[in-house]
């Protein structure tokens, strides 16, 4: 749950929504907006700590303030 945790926690105020959905044999693919950002599959391992939030702000969060908690 840390990536889901990051992300919201910088970007809560800019996401409408966020689903989680179960896979099997380990699976862990991260979409948004349908589009694939991280994929366990695909590099054979687990996302190191703030990885997907780092691949997150490449993609979506430029421009975009985080959130001031």
């Amino acid at each position: 749950m840390s990536a889901a945790s990051d992300i919201l926690g910088d970007y809560q105020h800019v996401i409408e929504s966020m689903t989680f959905v179960t896979g099997s044999k380990g699976v862990f693919d991260v979409r948004v907006d349908g589009e694939l950002i991280y994929s366990k599959g695909e590099t054979g391992r687990h996302a190191e700590p703030g990885e997907v939030l780092g691949l997150f702000e490449e993609k979506y969060g430029q421009g975009v303030t985080k959130y001031a908690s």
